[in-house]
């Protein structure tokens, strides 16, 4: 209290006085120098009127920050209640001090500790008696640390007391009890389960009727489970977790297959883009070039150690393809596979069927699109249903009712006959081609004609049945019914028909080792291909001995296949893993695209299949795997032409054939 004291005294005696020159002289100059008025450019200019009158302000307790739409729930009311009493209290400053009262009882102990009396008068008796340091070594203490550090020591003791507090503070507890919330009740009320009255009357006989008909009803059931028991002793132990399957299971099947699909394309989203939109930009600078884009490879952990032996696409769901899966060396022989495939679900197979010999050949019924035909290695046929959840197959053939002596290479579904029963034909090594009557529950065989070495049909008697040869593919005309095409081992097409079965009704010297595949163009009329093991790719006109192109693919030929939407574009698939794709009206002596498509080397690709409603093709390898490409633009040009139609690729086609076949004509007459 005395620094300050001495401070503020100091800093007055310092303050230059009115009486002093200084200030008199300053105040003169100021005297004599007008006033002027300093206003500020944006203040407004009120009039004398403006400036008299009078504003009144009341002042009020209210805080205005205070809220006043405080709302409370009233759980005894059980509504909400608004808040009358608001605190209207504003703090502006607190500070908590550390002051006692001396008669406390921390006071008396204080003041016991520092040597003072109780009473007041001795307090300020004491401190009276504290002697207070000089102005020199107060200004000394004031200019800075250094002052005070080098400030005589007596000086620093009179001021601070011998022995500093050790608390100042008074400590005391507190407690607060926090509000029980009160108790809630809820209820809910449900509404009462439908009653019916119901009333009868019984008597004898309908007690026995009743008692008749749970017993039929049992039997009925021990009969089912007998039928089942054969089906199982039949199907072996692979078969018993289907029957343990509960209905629960089964209903289950459908929601999980499509969270499965759902999966899958969320897995495959990238592949599933470039299927709907990719266009390969680098086509508008290749001239008539194009490339294949991969897309899903399809693959069975069954079908490993098989090779695909056929890929064929449904005619009624674009996205469903069946891949047979069999072996074509004599020495690996042993169970087949089926697997029907979605490009929806490309992870797992729809459906799978293990057949006991290797599969050869698939097609689907171009009506009824859950009829599969097979046909095996061992010769025989069957028939599947997709719709049943059967691994067997619906009908079989055997050798009471005709069975093939020989590898069946190819089947086909035919129109329906005379009598209005489903039929396929089927050719095999055997040198038998032979159609096949779905009549009741049995398959009815038909032979519609008998390949033989010579250039006619007839038997030779002399030969005892040695005279067979061997067809290893088929192909029946897409506008006239009976007219089919044959191809042998021996390198030879037929031209067959149904209505003759003793004669051919032309053989064509088409190659120099086995045919593997004949394929009629699918709108030009005479146009048909042919594909073999001598590394050559044929196209024919059936009125012409001689063929009306031919392409060398410097390797073994495995399938050839005219594509859907266009009548001179067709691929190719050879062993060294290459799929070729030609365009007769853009290129007609080199393939669009020549590409490999197998990972491995030394892997061949033996099938092709186009899709009809996507720009996808199908090719299957000898290593279990089937893959999906996309043609890119220029592989399908004439599907972007504005004056796109089946007549205009008629007519592209004939002009081709006339092209080639003025100078073959040109020569004969020379």
């Amino acid at each position: 209290m005395a620094r300050a004291v001495k401070a503020q005294n100091r800093l007055i005696s310092r303050t230059p006085t009115q009486g002093t020159s200084g200030s008199s002289i300053g105040s003169s100059s100021n005297l004599l120098q007008p006033k002027i008025l300093m206003k500020p450019d944006d203040q407004l200019d009120l009039s004398p009127e403006e400036l008299k009158e009078e504003f009144t302000r009341i002042l009020t307790a209210n805080n205005p920050h205070a809220p006043n739409n405080i709302v409370r729930y009233s759980f005894k009311e059980r509504c909400y209640k608004m808040k009358m009493g608001v605190d209207q209290l504003a703090i502006h400053f607190s500070m908590d001090g550390n002051m006692l009262h001396k008669e406390s009882d921390e006071g008396r102990r204080q003041l016991t500790r520092l040597g003072l009396s109780d009473s007041g008068t001795g307090v300020e008796q004491n401190l009276n008696e504290i002697e207070i340091p000089g102005e020199e070594e107060l200004e000394l203490e004031l200019e800075g640390e250094e002052a005070e550090r080098d400030a005589p020591k007596e000086v620093l003791a009179a001021v601070k007391p011998e022995s500093a507090l050790r608390n100042q503070f008074n400590y005391s507890e507190r407690a607060s009890q926090t509000f029980n919330n009160p108790y809630r009740e809820r209820g809910t009320t449900t509404e009462p389960p439908p009653r019916t009255n119901f009333s009868a009357t019984a008597n004898q006989w309908e007690i026995f009727d009743a008692y008749q008909e749970e017993m039929d009803r049992q039997e009925r059931q021990k009969e089912k489970q007998k039928s089942r028991d054969k089906e199982v002793e039949k199907r072996g132990k692979s078969s018993v977790p289907e029957l343990n399957q509960g209905d629960e299971i089964q209903r289950i099947g459908t929601p999980a297959k499509i969270v499965e699909r759902m999966v899958n394309q969320n897995t495959h989203d990238e592949i599933a883009q470039d299927f709907k939109y990719w266009e390969d930009a680098s086509d508008e600078f290749k001239g008539n070039e194009g490339t294949l884009l991969p897309l899903w490879p399809f693959k069975s952990d069954k079908a490993k150690k098989l090779s695909v032996t056929a890929v064929v696409f449904n005619p009624e769901y674009d996205d469903m393809f069946a891949v047979g899966h069999g072996s074509y060396d004599f020495l690996k022989q042993g169970s087949g596979l089926i697997c029907v495939y979605s490009l929806k679900n490309p992870s797992f197979p729809e459906f799978t069927y293990t057949t006991e010999s290797g599969v050869m050949t698939l097609d689907f019924h171009p009506e009824h699109p859950w009829l599969m035909a097979v046909g095996f290695y061992d010769g025989g046929v069957a028939v599947y249903n997709l719709r049943d959840k059967m691994n067997e197959p619906n009908y079989s053939s055997s050798a009471k009712n005709g069975k093939h002596t020989d590898t069946v290479w190819q089947v086909y579904w035919q129109e329906n006959d005379l009598d209005n029963n489903l039929n396929f034909f089927s050719i095999s090594s055997d040198g038998r081609v032979t159609c096949w009557s779905l009549i009741k529950n049995e398959l009815h065989n038909t032979d519609i004609i008998l390949i033989r070495l010579n250039t006619t049909a007839e038997p030779d008697p002399g030969a005892g049945g040695l005279d067979l040869a061997c067809g290893t593919c088929f192909d029946f005309h897409k506008f006239t019914d009976y007219l089919f095409l044959v191809g042998t081992e021996e390198g030879k097409i037929h031209k067959c028909s149904k209505h003759y079965s003793s004669q051919y009704l032309d053989t064509y010297h088409a190659h120099h080792m086995a045919v593997y595949a004949v394929r009629w163009n699918n709108f030009h009329p005479r146009v048909f291909a042919s594909c073999s093991a001598d590394w050559t790719v044929k196209i024919w006109d059936h009125n012409y001995s001689e063929p009306m192109f031919t392409f060398d693919l410097g390797n073994s030929v495995g399938d050839v296949v005219w594509s859907p939407y266009s009548a001179t574009v067709f691929g190719a698939v050879t062993d060294d893993g290459q799929v070729h794709i030609f365009d007769l009206s853009q290129e007609k002596y080199s393939p669009l695209c020549q590409q490999s498509v197998v990972q491995k080397k030394r892997t061949k690709v033996n099938h092709l299949a186009f899709n009809k409603h996507y720009p996808v093709i199908l090719v299957g390898d000898d290593r279990g795997n089937a893959l999906t490409l996309k043609l890119s633009p220029n592989l399908r040009k004439c599907l972007k032409d504005k004056a796109y139609s089946n007549e205009n690729e008629i007519a592209k086609m004939e002009k081709l054939l006339e092209l080639v076949r003025e100078p073959a004509e040109n020569l004969s007459d020379k």
